[in-house]
């Protein structure tokens, strides 16, 4: 499951959980998009639980929306990424890593406040 909630004019929330298919893939992404249109510096918190491999119809989705997922580089400068697993928080952080213009920290489902702070933070 997707959830995609705007929370102010420069902050989106994304909640993934459990497996995804092809089709909550292109719900999910396509939401995404039409919520961040317009932000600049924009703020996300990205609240992944439970999560599951998605199906390869999901992964393909994800691949034919890469251009635009890139775009999404221009729009969001803080990324957020609460997660209960630690291959997720691992993966978040080395993409952090590797994405020009914009800055991803992990944190723990337990550190929620500390995520929303440093979301915060100018």
């Amino acid at each position: 499951m997707i959830k995609v909630i705007t929370q102010c004019p420069t902050r989106v929330d994304i909640s993934i959980s459990g497996a995804l298919d092809a089709d909550m893939m292109r719900e999910g992404l396509d939401e995404l998009f039409a919520k961040v249109e317009g932000i600049t510096d924009g703020r996300m918190l990205y609240t992944i639980t439970d999560i599951a491999m998605p199906t390869l119809g999901a992964i393909g989705v994800e691949m034919e929306k890469l251009p635009k997922l890139f775009g999404l580089l221009g729009k969001i400068s803080k990324c957020a990424v609460l997660a209960d697993a630690a291959w997720v928080r691992k993966v978040a952080a080395f993409e952090g890593a590797l994405l020009p213009g914009m800055t991803i920290k992990s944190f723990d489902m337990s550190d929620r406040d500390a995520a929303e702070s440093w979301l915060a933070e100018a």
